[in-house]
């Protein structure tokens, strides 16, 4: 059984940083583009950040996030990373980590890409 399980969320204030991962299980997703989803209350799932293959791969983030939030993966632990630094209180949401099966050598922003998704983590962002 093919599992992504995100940790790491939590509370902290504007201005903290957190540090999310999500490790899979069940395959390898060595070959495929990893990203993380954010879905704030009220609001559509929406891109975050995310990266090809290889470790140490391309990568791609939304507007919102660039230059506060970088995204990595250790593909020998099937494991991606979220480092979230400079949190504002908009980025309040549940964040979702999401892999994709096939050969992937560009990160992808577009949700259907995407074969396996985690139940999410939340992150609340105090003012």
């Amino acid at each position: 059984q093919v599992q992504l399980v995100e940790s790491g969320g939590g509370l902290v204030q504007a201005g903290g940083s957190l540090r999310l991962s999500c490790a899979a299980s069940g395959r390898t997703f060595s070959s495929g583009a990893m990203a993380w989803f954010r879905q704030a209350p009220g609001k559509e799932r929406e891109f975050v950040v995310g990266i090809s293959y290889r470790t140490g791969g391309s990568t791609l983030h939304a507007d919102s996030v660039k230059g506060r939030f970088t995204i990595s993966r250790d593909n020998a632990k099937n494991t991606v990373y979220l480092q979230m630094n400079s949190l504002k209180p908009e980025d309040t949401a549940v964040y979702y980590c999401a892999a994709r099966v096939r050969v992937t050598p560009q990160p992808l922003d577009y949700q259907p890409d995407y074969d396996y998704w985690g139940q999410g983590t939340q992150v609340t962002v105090s003012s």
